[in-house]
């Protein structure tokens, strides 16, 4: 695909839907959690599981005044535990003490979404270091298959599935190669609107799990990289001509001219970051990391980096042993929480009024939060802009803007222009905008702020505008 094409590549449904969400919640949690642990080695003793003050709608309402609009459930991690009673495993919590084996973790969690109008994903770690099918080709991939289906079959809608590509030998000392075009087909049908994170074809992994994200942040990559998370030993390639040009979700530029022009007759496809990381330093709670939570602060810059560099954002919050979020835990998540809403409460739009060097009747609804806008300049406006102007000078920390990306991905370069006192001072410039770019100012105080589009792909768009000043 040549570069005047690429930006005719466009996000499917279910990939635009997860897209708004922006930020969502994570919860490790099993036997993992009662042991210590953050790998558990399969054929653990189950009756240590027994958390006594697990309350799944107070993990729901923690998560959603945090901001978050999903959690994704460890329903299984890979040492084989299941949180709901499966048919095809005695490895799961109808063994355990937890309400006299008539639990259903799953069940709880689901339904406390849906109660609370939050999506609900669930996490099948495709490696299960108890199963003894496990390494034994399609015996096991029928086992994974049916608990796969028990979770989009028994729990109402499923917003999304993650899946990693942990994978060891089974009993029998050989290893497992995963059959995902099965697994792929079983979501899709079983789940048509339900997105695959991470090794699946709807979402990507950032590259990291520390929460640090890309300058620039592409939503169309090479179709190739969709296939980077399921090679398990990347460095066991033969070097034969196929691999010569590495490409994996570490790379740092994955989609700009350059690595068009470097991958040169590739299919592109849109396969959008998601960045993930965990609020404390391991993934399953331990006590000793109580004082090594991440503060609200620390939290709020990591979601302004992912959020405001179009990118999702998953953020791991580890019930202790009872089942229970801790204080520490959430008190950072509540400063989160008062953060992100002040981005929206704090608008300066309203009074505002928006012009542009064409197409100035689209230009004009940019401040509206409603879906389906689409400001474009005319075809012949080669140096477009969008102007705000204010009825007074207003103090800025933070512009946000958005393209309307069922248009593609087209932003290349763009600079934000202040007037002061009648001088333009341009306090800013980017490169990406994507689903979402948000700039944070310094102190700026202004009576009009412009938008000027410097490169783009066949011609820029915005969806929505939004300008705050987060600090009044």
């Amino acid at each position: 695909m040549n570069q005047t094409e690429i930006f005719k590549v466009k996000p499917s449904g279910r990939q635009l839907q997860w897209q708004k969400l922006e930020f969502y919640g994570f919860i490790h949690f099993g036997i993992n959690t009662m042991l210590g642990m953050e790998w558990g080695e399969g054929h653990e003793d189950i009756s240590v599981f027994n958390p006594s003050k697990l309350d799944a709608g107070e993990w729901v309402s923690v998560l959603k005044r945090a901001g978050m609009k999903a959690v994704i459930l460890t329903c299984k991690h890979h040492d084989g535990f299941c949180l709901w009673p499966s048919r095809y495993t005695v490895h799961t919590v109808a063994r355990t003490p937890w309400r006299d084996g008539k639990g259903d973790l799953v069940n709880d969690l689901s339904e406390a979404c849906r109660e609370q109008g939050m999506l609900f994903g669930v996490y099948l770690s495709p490696w299960d270091r108890t199963e003894q099918t496990y390494g034994e080709g399609r015996a096991y991939d029928d086992f994974y298959v049916h608990q796969l289906t028990e979770l989009l079959t028994n729990y109402g809608k499923i917003g999304c599935v993650w899946l990693d590509g942990a994978n060891g030998e089974g009993p029998s000392g050989k290893k497992q190669y995963y059959d995902w075009d099965r697994y792929y087909e079983t979501i899709r049908r079983l789940q048509p609107e339900c997105v695959i994170s991470v090794c699946g074809p709807d979402i990507r992994w950032v590259g990291n799990e520390a929460g640090h994200t890309r300058q620039e942040e592409w939503s169309v990559v090479p179709k190739r990289l969709q296939d980077a998370e399921k090679i398990a030993e990347k460095s066991q390639q033969a070097d034969d001509g196929g691999f010569s040009r590495s490409l994996n979700s570490m790379d740092e530029d994955l989609g700009s001219r350059a690595a068009m022009a470097a991958y040169e007759g590739e299919d592109w496809v849109w396969y959008p970051a998601e960045v993930n990381t965990s609020i404390r330093p391991g993934w399953f709670y331990h006590e000793e990391e109580d004082g090594q939570v991440r503060s609200g602060g620390e939290l709020y810059d990591i979601y302004l980096n992912a959020v405001g560099g179009n990118a999702t954002f998953l953020l791991n919050i580890p019930p202790n042993k009872e089942g229970e979020i801790v204080e520490t835990d959430r008190k950072a998540l509540a400063d989160l929480g008062n953060r992100i809403a002040r981005l929206e409460d704090v608008s300066l739009m309203q009074q505002a009024t928006v012009t542009a060097s064409s197409s100035a009747d689209t230009a004009a609804r940019l401040a509206d939060i409603e879906d389906g806008i689409c400001w474009k300049p005319a075809e012949a406006d080669r140096e477009p802009w969008v102007e705000i102007a204010f009825p007074k000078a207003v103090d800025m920390n933070s512009v946000i803007l958005q393209e309307q990306i069922m248009e593609g991905q087209r932003v290349e370069g763009f600079e934000l222009w202040c007037e002061v006192q009648g001088e333009w001072i341009k306090v800013a410039a980017g490169t990406i905008i994507g689903y979402k770019k948000i700039i944070r100012l310094s102190g700026t105080r202004a009576d009009r702020l412009k938008i000027v589009f410097k490169e783009f792909r066949g011609f820029p768009t915005l969806a929505r505008i939004n300008i705050v000043n987060t600090a009044s």
